[in-house]
């Protein structure tokens, strides 16, 4: 397995503060490459077909009473069944005992065995939960990412638009900043995109002719987010006479990220537009439809029956 893929077997240790008790010797170098766990009762009792060994696999109360009802020489043949498959690790719940024969086993196929006091459903929670977001896909793209009245705002267009000083204004509002210039999206289910700032430019704003500032500690914590959903991308475009732009908003518009449709607005600027209240508005506007109105909608329907009346009564 490339040493790229995925995630290490020590981060997810050291993130929920798991035991070692045996610690193989490749164990700085095993990665997670999938999000699923498994619990091998059935191939402990001798049922291998189906068995994945990628995943990470967890003991919990059935599965070890099930081994402590087996003689030693059969304990040690059962647990070859599965150590010989070298999966990254076995994780034991409940801070069960690791008997003696699961660790000679676990040393002769050199696979670490890790232990928790957590009962077994919330560990797999857990542990399923830090792994589909460890290894959901992801993209950096360059932007602006803001929460307006709770709704994920990815600014982007060309570089000195004015997309960071409206960031400013919006935080002047009141309104939260996840990241500037750079943005850190991750998918983590079939529709919904995370976003968030790499760690070397977070809580940092970069304004041209005053330099970078610090936004934590310029505005206070209430000012940042660490992550946040993307809901709407607003790409903004200095205004072209040339150019028609939709002034009703019946032409929904979207932007695909990591294979996640997006719904998108193209907003054309001009000196003296209030962007901050235009991207506040756009934030509404999007919360809106997504709870069912549509005021395009509305408002071409309105039109329509007031020129059929006025038909009507010709």
């Amino acid at each position: 397995m490339p040493e790229h893929e995925g995630i290490l077997l020590k981060t997810l240790v050291e993130h929920l503060h798991l035991e070692i008790a045996y610690q193989a010797t490749d164990y700085e170098r095993v990665h997670l490459t999938v999000a699923d766990i498994s619990r091998p009762g059935l191939q402990l009792a001798g049922f291998m077909e189906h068995f994945e060994p990628l995943r990470l696999q967890v003991i919990g109360n059935a599965e070890s009473c099930y081994v402590a009802n087996l003689t030693p020489e059969e304990r040690i043949e059962s647990y070859s069944r599965i150590f010989a498959q070298r999966f990254p690790a076995m994780l034991v719940a409940r801070n069960l005992p690791v008997d003696d024969e699961c660790l000679a086993v676990a040393k002769k196929y050199d696979v670490s065995i890790l232990r928790t006091d957590t009962a077994t459903g919330q560990i797999v929670t857990e542990v399923t939960a830090f792994l589909k977001i460890a290894l959901a896909p992801s993209i950096t793209r360059h932007g602006v990412l803001m929460e307006i009245y709770g709704e994920g705002l990815l600014l982007i267009g060309e570089s000195g638009i004015g997309k960071s000083e409206a960031a400013v204004e919006l935080l002047k509002r009141g309104h939260r900043l996840i990241a500037d210039d750079a943005v850190d999206i991750r998918k983590i289910a079939e529709n919904i995109l995370v976003g968030t700032a790499p760690n070397l430019i977070r809580n940092y704003v970069e304004l041209r002719g005053i330099g970078i500032i610090n936004v934590a500690k310029l505005y206070g914590m209430s000012a940042i987010r660490s992550e946040n959903n993307i809901d709407l991308v607003v790409n903004i475009v200095p205004w072209n006479n040339q150019e028609v732009y939709d002034r009703l908003g019946l032409e929904d518009q979207y932007m695909e990220i990591l294979g996640v449709k997006v719904p998108m607005n193209t907003i054309p600027i001009t000196p003296g537009r209030n962007l901050a209240v235009i991207l506040e508005v756009a934030a509404m506007n999007n919360r809106q439809r997504k709870m069912g109105y549509n005021p395009a909608l509305e408002f071409t329907q309105q039109i329509d029956r007031h020129f059929e009346e006025t038909v009507g009564k010709k």
